[in-house]
């Protein structure tokens, strides 16, 4: 019995890594259409990420602990939630973790998933896992890759939630991040 999503998949036949960067490989994807036709398709294959929503309460009311970087792809800065790139064979809540207390110091007595997204599924194999960070420990040194230059901001949530897609909180996963805090937060 054919499901009616049988006309929408596509059957893929090959592919071939074109260029391959630290970050992640250019593919080509050979596909047949449900038509049947033979077409080919780029992929940007990379690893899994994780972005860090590190909550921190204060008799000024709950805030966030946030990150200030340059961002090459936007050329500008860009204040966002901590996170970064899965290594292999590493659960995205150890990742998360890590990421935490690499870019920022701060070690989560509790980290809760909040959930997953493709970043940009027509064209990247890879998700991006979201966390919320709890209970955090008054903060230790940031311990940064050497190509990381990363400032640490306490910033009030509402702040956040209010500037979106204006700079410097332009990082589209803060916005989704956003998203997925709001919906549990206020369960809607």
């Amino acid at each position: 019995m054919q499901s009616m999503n049988d006309k929408l998949i596509w059957k893929e036949e090959g592919r071939k890594a074109i260029l391959t960067c630290p970050v992640f490989t250019v593919e080509e994807h050979y596909c047949r259409s449900p038509q049947g036709k033979l077409k080919t398709f780029s992929v940007l294959d990379a690893p899994d990420w994780v972005m860090v929503i590190p909550v921190l309460e204060s008799e000024q009311g709950r805030k966030f602990v946030m990150v200030k970087q340059w961002r090459h792809g936007a050329g500008e800065i860009s204040l966002e939630f901590p996170g970064g790139v899965s290594e292999k064979d590493e659960e995205p809540e150890i990742t998360a973790a890590r990421e935490l207390k690499e870019e920022t110091g701060y070690v989560a007595g509790r980290i809760e998933k909040l959930g997953a997204f493709n970043p940009n599924s027509a064209i990247m194999s890879n998700r991006v896992h979201f966390f919320l960070a709890l209970d955090l420990k008054e903060p230790v040194n940031q311990e940064l890759d050497p190509d990381e230059f990363v400032e640490v901001e306490i910033v009030p949530w509402q702040e956040v939630f209010h500037n979106l897609g204006k700079a410097p909180y332009t990082h589209a996963l803060t916005g989704t991040a956003m998203s997925l805090y709001l919906q549990k937060t206020f369960e809607i």
